[in-house]
């Protein structure tokens, strides 16, 4: 279901809440996914993030993700800003719920974010890097889009980026 979505198959909001149902992912399960995020992160993310923020760029994770899965990779990263979907779990950990009313959960959601981050940080100059079809929402959003295919070569995705990159490392090279 999630590759269909990210394929551009069927909309994501098709299968955002059904999944979910079908995972019923607890805290712990959360937690562990994230930690998986850091030791399969892209090999060149902290240092390109650490160059970017130095030229001056505010890097920001959008993602139809889980919020508690992705803050450790953000730390890690040096992310301060999370645009992901809050997971709710009870006492127990167990999971209950999820943000329902994120716009990541649904088709057309993240360029909605991207307006709304664009109104907060006022930039001069604006990108987005992404694998999905609902990444590449975001191309009228921004001055470049970059489609990234180190784990997955999406053809939509990459036929509709700006640019297309298989390493966060040359990334920077694009936004000079």
């Amino acid at each position: 279901m999630t590759n269909d979505a990210m394929d551009g198959r069927i909309p994501l909001e098709q299968v955002f809440a059904r999944r979910l149902e079908i995972i019923r992912p607890g805290r712990a399960e959360t937690e562990a996914v994230g930690q998986l995020y850091i030791k399969e992160v892209e090999p060149t993310a902290q240092a390109t993030v650490a160059a970017l923020k130095a030229a001056g760029w505010i890097p920001v994770i959008v993602s139809a993700g889980y919020t508690q899965a992705i803050e450790p990779l953000a730390r890690w990263l040096g992310i301060d800003r999370i645009e992901a979907v809050r997971l709710d779990f009870d006492a127990a950990g167990r999971y209950a719920g999820f943000d329902t009313a994120h716009p990541a959960t649904r088709q057309g959601g993240k360029p909605e974010v991207v307006r709304a981050l664009k109104k907060e940080f006022q930039p001069v100059r604006s990108a987005a890097v992404g694998d999905g079809v609902s990444d590449l929402e975001t191309k009228a959003e921004v001055n470049l889009f970059v489609g990234f295919g180190r784990y997955v070569t999406r053809a939509k995705v990459q036929a509709g980026a700006h640019a297309f990159i298989n390493s966060l490392a040359e990334l920077p090279t694009l936004l000079k």
